[in-house]
């Protein structure tokens, strides 16, 4: 599940079946299924973000939690969250010689 917020698209995931639910609350949207799948909190930065970004066009970032206020946590696309390739902030290096980092 994707939002777009301020030309970022943010993937959201929850850390539990109890976080998903309060964000279905939240949304007053409680009363309906919600299909999940459990994976990697490395597999969803390693995987999930460059998948996202380059569907969308979009920098992606990830909303941890989202609806549970001060619990939630946002990890924007930048180097050291995601990985480097989709980082808004990557290195002149990496971008012109198409690796990570300008290793080779």
């Amino acid at each position: 599940m994707t939002v777009e917020l301020c030309g970022v698209r943010w993937l959201l995931v929850f850390s539990d079946e109890g976080a998903l639910a309060r964000y279905a609350r939240a949304r007053g949207e409680s009363d309906r299924s919600w299909p999940y799948r459990m994976v990697w909190g490395a597999a969803v930065l390693d995987a999930g973000v460059p998948a996202v970004a380059g569907a969308a066009g979009l920098p992606c970032g990830v909303l941890v939690d989202a609806g549970d206020g001060e619990r939630g946590l946002v990890l924007p696309p930048v180097t050291g969250i995601v990985p480097e390739a989709v980082a808004v902030d990557r290195s002149h290096a990496a971008t012109e010689l198409g690796t990570e980092g300008g290793r080779s």
